[in-house]
C-alpha cells in the first residue's frame, strides 16, 4: 500500500512513498520486497499499477546480471504527476510503453520512435532498497504496486477496457500487431503464415485478419494453441511435429496448402533453432519476418535467402506509442481487437504468483498471463 514516510531525504529529494515490488537478484532468483519511490520530478508520473502482464522477456531478464524491479507490461491509474506532464492527470487510467521516446532524437524525428537514442529515464538513485540500488526492467518496473516512470512511457486510455486487457497491450500485443501492420505492412488478399501462438502469435494472426489476408495458417506443436488460434482468425491450422528441424516438414505443407510459398511468415516462437524458419515458409519475393527478437547465434543457410526475400528484425513491432495504442484501444472498443480472451490467467502480484505464472508459461498453457496486486 501506498503510504507516506515524512522525513525521508536524499540531498533535496523525498522518498516519499513505501511500495511493494517483485525484485530479481540477477542471477536467476527473485522475492518479494518494499521499496521508498521518491515523489514525482519534472517529466514523471507515478502510477498505480492495477494489472502487470508477463512474458517470456521476464523470464530472460532474472539473469540480467543486476537487481531489477520485474515487468514491462502494466497498466493502472495515474496517482500523481511531476512538472511539465500535461497529457495525464491523476486519476486518469493509463497504460505503459517500455520503448519510451524522447522525441528529439535522430530516430524519433524520423519516427523510428521504438529506436530512440535518447530513451529517457527516472534515475535508479529515485529508487530505495534496502539492499542496494535497484533498476526498473525496461524503465518501467510494473510488477510492484506503483511505478515511477517517464511520462513518455504513459498513455491514457480513453475506452472502456479491463486493467489485465489494457496490461498486455503495452507489449506483446503490440510487438505482434504492429510486426504485421507497421513492420511488413501486410497487403489485403495476401497469405500469411504465423508460427507459434501463444500472446504474441495470436496478436499477429489478428494484425493479419485486420490487413485482410486471404490466408492465416497458423503452425504450432500444441494443438490448444492451435485451437485458440483458429478463434483468433486463422483460416487454416498446422500441427508441426516437435522433431520437424527447422519446421521444413511443415514448410512443405505450407506450400501444399497455398500452391506456392506464403507472401509472409512471422516468427513468434522465441525458439533460437527456428529463427530462420520463417524464410523456409516464404515464396521468392516474400518477407520473413522475427517477432520473437532471438539473439542467440545460430547457424544460417545462405539459400534460405535467395530470389529477393527479405528478412527483417523489428523491434516492437516498430511502436509509436502515442499513435499505435489509441489505434489498437479503438479496435478492441470496437470488437476488432480480442484481448479478454487472450488472457488465459491470473496469478496474485507476488513471487508465489509470478514463480506460478513462469510455471505455466513454460508448460504452454494458455495464451497471457497476468498478475494483479
Amino acid at each position: 500500500m501506498l503510504k507516506s514516510a515524512p522525513g525521508r531525504k536524499q540531498g533535496t529529494m523525498r522518498m516519499a512513498f513505501e511500495t511493494k515490488a517483485i525484485i530479481s537478484d540477477g542471477k536467476g532468483g527473485f522475492a518479494d520486497a518494499t521499496l521508498e519511490l521518491a515523489d514525482p520530478g519534472p517529466g514523471e508520473v507515478l502510477v498505480e499499477i492495477r494489472a502487470s502482464g508477463v512474458c517470456h522477456t521476464d523470464l530472460d531478464s532474472l539473469l540480467w546480471g543486476r537487481p531489477l524491479i520485474l515487468g514491462h507490461e502494466g497498466a493502472g491509474v495515474a496517482k500523481a504527476v511531476g512538472e511539465g506532464v500535461t497529457h495525464v492527470a491523476p486519476g486518469d487510467r493509463v497504460l505503459l510503453n517500455w520503448a519510451i521516446p524522447c522525441g528529439d532524437c535522430v530516430q524519433c524525428r524520423k519516427g523510428l520512435e521504438s529506436l530512440c537514442e535518447a530513451k529517457p529515464r527516472v534515475a535508479s538513485d529515485r529508487f530505495r532498497w534496502a539492499d542496494g540500488k535497484v533498476w526498473p526492467s525496461f524503465g518501467l518496473g510494473t510488477m510492484a504496486d506503483h511505478a515511477l516512470v517517464p511520462k513518455q512511457a504513459v498513455v491514457r486510455i480513453d475506452v472502456e477496457i479491463p486493467f489485465p486487457s489494457a496490461a498486455i497491450l503495452g507489449c506483446g500485443v503490440m510487438t505482434g500487431v504492429g510486426s504485421v501492420v507497421n513492420a511488413a505492412r501486410v497487403e489485403p488478399g495476401s497469405s500469411v503464415v504465423v508460427l507459434g501462438c501463444g500472446g504474441v502469435g495470436l496478436s499477429c494472426i489478428q494484425g493479419a485478419r485486420h490487413a485482410r489476408a486471404r490466408m492465416i495458417i497458423a503452425v504450432d506443436v500444441n494443438a490448444d494453441r492451435l485451437a485458440l488460434a483458429e478463434a483468433f482468425g486463422a483460416t487454416h491450422r498446422l500441427l508441426a511435429g516437435r522433431d520437424d528441424t527447422g519446421l521444413l516438414a511443415a514448410a512443405e505443407a505450407v506450400k501444399a496448402l497455398i500452391g506456392r510459398g506464403a507472401d509472409y511468415a512471422f516468427e513468434c516462437t522465441a525458439v533460437p533453432e527456428l529463427a530462420t524458419a520463417p524464410l523456409a515458409m516464404v515464396a521468392n519475393g516474400g518477407m520473413a519476418v522475427a517477432v520473437s527478437g532471438v539473439e542467440q547465434v545460430v547457424p544460417v543457410d545462405m539459400r534460405l535467402f535467395e530470389f529477393d526475400r527479405t528478412y527483417v528484425n523489428p523491434l516492437y513491432g516498430q511502436c509509436r506509442p502515442f499513435e499505435d495504442f489509441p489505434k489498437l484501444l479503438a479496435l478492441y472498443a470496437e470488437g476488432s481487437l480480442k484481448l479478454e480472451e487472450m488472457v488465459t490467467a491470473t496469478f496474485p502480484l507476488s513471487a508465489d504468483g509470478l514463480t506460478d505464472a513462469f510455471a505455466a508459461m513454460r508448460a504452454g498453457q494458455g495464451a497471457k498471463n497476468v498478475l494483479i496486486p
